[in-house]
């Protein structure tokens, strides 16, 4: 999101919530301001790697909803292998599994890290807004639900990282694609799918070392399923899918079958 976006969210945040937030897009305003009030919003800057809290610890749930405005992502990391099962990038929102209410009373997995994995603003809204909401909306209902089976359907593509490189860092991005997409968020104006998306998170999310994922990187921008931007505003770790149809191909390939990758 833009600086100008972000001043926005700090000056009027449920605007900045019914214009560039999937929950709250095109809710009409004056029925919106029904239920969120502005004093009742936290508006909280998350710095780079450091914790927000952790998740799924027994008997703990959170009072708040995060939106993220702008900045990120955030990632959820699971233990002990340090394994990044979770991105959310501005538009969407996290902390949905944790809160007593909903999907969230029934969803349980072992404790996990949450943090921003880069600095990021977010707008904390309170459970009982959320709740009211719930009870209230039907097209509110239906976004909150998909919210959840977005994160399952995320963890479902990273359970098919094999061992084979680049299926693995396929299987991310068709990921990140999906979620994207269906979130309204992507593709771009010119058609292309653009991830903040640094060489760690790749290689903690498919369980890869990091040369390998720069290789793989190497061989789709080589191709022409990715290009770069070293100079944009991510500080090079900015990914742009320009052909997630042949992706799907790389992503349902076995073993021997890209003819771009060197080790058999």
């Amino acid at each position: 999101m833009t600086k100008g976006k972000k001043n926005s969210a700090q000056s009027d945040p449920i605007t900045s919530l019914s214009e560039h937030n999937f929950l709250f897009k095109k809710l009409e305003r004056p029925w919106l301001d029904n239920y969120l009030q502005s004093d009742r919003l936290i508006l909280e800057k998350l710095y780079s790697s450091r914790p927000i809290y952790t998740a799924f610890r027994p008997n703990i749930s959170l009072e708040y909803l995060y939106a993220v405005v702008n900045g990120g992502p955030i990632v959820i990391r699971s233990t002990p292998l340090d394994r990044i099962i979770d991105i959310t990038y501005p538009g969407s929102c996290f902390g949905m599994q944790n809160l007593a209410f909903s999907f969230g009373q029934v969803s349980r997995s072992f404790p996990s890290l949450v943090e921003a994995y880069k600095t990021a603003d977010v707008i904390k809204i309170p459970l009982e807004v959320i709740r009211t909401l719930h009870s209230d909306s039907e097209v509110f209902r239906a976004r909150y639900g998909m919210l959840f089976e977005l994160q399952e359907k995320f963890q479902y593509h990273l359970l098919n990282c094999s061992t084979y490189p680049p299926q693995a860092v396929a299987a991310l991005l068709r990921a990140l694609i999906y979620q994207e997409r269906e979130l309204g968020n992507q593709p771009q104006s010119d058609g292309n799918y653009h991830f903040d998306l640094p060489i760690d998170v790749i290689a903690k999310a498919c369980q890869l070392n990091h040369r390998t994922v720069e290789q793989v990187i190497k061989g789709m921008t080589k191709i022409g399923l990715l290009k770069s931007d070293k100079s944009s505003k991510h500080g090079g770790d900015l990914i742009v899918v320009t052909n997630p149809e042949e992706l799907k191909a790389v992503y349902g390939a076995t073993r021997d079958k890209v003819s771009w990758w060197p080790l058999k």
